[in-house]
């Protein structure tokens, strides 16, 4: 102990003890004097409290801070105290302090214990907080009364069916306790019965749709884990056709086409297709769950399950739509091969297209055809044509038809580019008699139209950002439309008012039925029969 004692002293600066009465130099010359005064302060009963008060916290790993004593300790903590500190572990030292020198202890007197318990701040170890739970993988756990409830439910519907549910009777689970759409209940069943047995029991359903948090997650996750193959991160097409083949079954607004089983798949494909085309934005087949959940989908099926007439279903299921579409494609292929090629395109919209646009759509730079012959498209293929032709306020037209007009590929549309392309309108406009307007003009009414960021080219975003972007495209390639823009029928733009939640896509589609079915009901009358398609073009309509 003495040694040790002994060895702080000679470590001690004699210039710390701030001692204005003793000169630095006699102190280090006599180092007795030290000594003395060293083991002077050390006897203090107040000193004595508080080395052992920070021993104590060092001990339990507190933070301290004694104002006074305890900065003139601090000072001098890393040579006076190394059985403390290791090193490197030590706080930062304090500011010197007049108060805390050994001179102020001298002339003020000891320090009592009131004046030391009313300067030492002890620092309690920090309450850790416990942050709740707010991310759950499968969904947040339903309470346990509502889960008895579940359970109780399910109990009530498998209690005269203790063997388990055959396919139809397993429609009210599908409904009542998944609460999912009708039409759904056979890919449920099939999910439910891995094993293809053609029962579901109580404890497999109750283990798929309880034990599995299936119950817990919303509707948009639900519907992928049931139409998803097992062993994919994605929805397919070929995932939705046993949904649409059980809606077809059991809808009473497609009753009439049971005796068709053939126009029953046309619809179903026409319904995938035009699902792909809004939903999935990458373009790969390939529809994730955050596709599905930003889309409008779930909403449309639940609409489809609740309304009786299909017609009202505008997205993706009216059948009226598919009609006009298929008989779109049927009027182009003239030699029913259910193919079609530039020539048959450019008959479209009474010849509406330039040869130009017509070209680049067949070089498939917007979208590859799924058809395998060459320089042919397939029925798919058209679907996402003229959904991008009849609606270019859409976001997957706008992204067509800039890639077919962004001749260089480089994500900008230039002046030179569009020119290209209005060229043939205005020789269009020459031999029609109408009177031409220059490029150089109608330039300054897209810029006006569009308002790019830079007024020298044309982005995606540009577009993107205005409601009147499709006019642009109507202008360099559409001449039917650019006609039609530019006398501003006053019909067009009562109707646009007067129902502003249909899209141009709507509308057109509502004009179309309208006039296929004034063409068959006079091609009815003319050949006395009351089918709107004989048996020479193979349709039932």
């Amino acid at each position: 102990m003495d040694v040790e004692m002994m060895r702080d002293v000679a470590s001690l600066d004699p210039e710390l003890l701030q001692l204005s009465e003793v000169s630095p130099l006699a102190l280090k010359e006599n180092p007795y004097i030290v000594e003395q005064l060293y083991i002077q302060w050390l006897s203090l009963p107040e000193t004595v409290k508080m080395v052992q008060s920070l021993i104590e916290e060092a001990k339990g790993y507190v933070s301290f801070n004694v104002p006074g004593i305890a900065s003139s300790t601090n000072a001098t903590a890393s040579n006076s105290l190394p059985s403390i500190f290791s090193a490197g572990s030590a706080p930062p030292l304090s500011p010197r302090s007049v108060s805390c020198s050994p001179r102020f202890l001298k002339r003020g007197g000891s320090l009592g214990p009131s004046s030391l318990g009313s300067s030492k701040k002890v620092i309690s170890e920090p309450v850790r907080e416990v942050i709740p739970q707010f991310y759950f993988q499968n969904g947040r756990p339903l309470p346990n009364k509502l889960k008895e409830e579940c359970l109780s439910r399910i109990d009530e519907i498998f209690y005269c069916h203790l063997e388990g549910l055959q396919v139809q009777e397993f429609k009210s689970v599908t409904k009542e306790i998944c609460k999912l759409p009708s039409f759904f209940n056979s890919a449920l069943f099939r999910k439910v019965d891995a094993n293809c047995v053609g029962i579901v029991t109580r404890d497999a359903f109750v283990d798929f749709w309880v034990n599995s948090n299936m119950m817990t997650m919303d509707i948009a996750n639900q519907i992928y884990m049931v139409l998803k193959h097992p062993d994919h991160k994605y929805l397919t097409q070929e995932d939705f056709r046993p949904v649409l083949q059980e809606l077809l079954a059991s809808h009473p607004g497609l009753e009439f086409l049971q005796s068709t089983p053939e126009f029953q798949q046309r619809y179903a494909e026409t319904v995938i297709y035009r699902i792909f085309y809004y939903m999935n934005k990458s373009g790969n087949g390939q529809l994730t769950l955050r596709e599905l959940k930003r889309g409008n989908l779930i909403a449309a099926m639940q609409h489809a399950d609740e309304e009786e007439d299909i017609n009202k279903v505008l997205r993706y299921f009216s059948y009226e739509h598919f009609y006009v579409i298929y008989c779109k494609f049927w009027e182009l292929d003239t030699d029913h091969d259910f193919l079609i090629d530039k020539e048959n395109l450019i008959r479209y919209g009474n010849h509406a297209l330039t040869y130009r646009i017509v070209d680049r759509i067949f070089s498939q730079v917007a979208r590859k055809f799924t058809s395998k012959v060459e320089g042919k498209m397939g029925y798919e293929d058209f679907v996402y044509f003229i959904l991008s032709e009849e609606d270019k306020s859409s976001e997957p037209s706008l992204e067509y038809w800039f890639k077919c007009v962004d001749l260089d590929g480089n994500g900008i549309l230039t002046t030179n580019e569009m020119q290209f392309f209005y060229e043939e309108q205005l020789h269009r406009m020459e031999c029609m008699a109408n009177e031409p307007v220059l490029f150089e003009d109608i330039l300054c009414q897209m810029i006006d139209m569009i308002g790019p960021e830079n007024r020298s080219y044309f982005t995606l975003q540009d577009f993107k950002g205005c409601k009147l972007s499709g006019n642009v495209f109507n202008i360099l390639f559409n001449l039917n439309k650019f006609v039609a823009f530019e006398s501003r029928d006053p019909f067009l733009i009562r109707q646009e008012r007067e129902q502003p939640t249909l899209t141009e896509w709507d509308r057109f589609a509502h004009r179309e039925y309208i006039r296929l079915s004034l063409e068959d009901d006079g091609e009815d009358a003319s050949n006395g029969s009351g089918d709107a398609w004989d048996e020479s073009h193979e349709a039932p309509f």
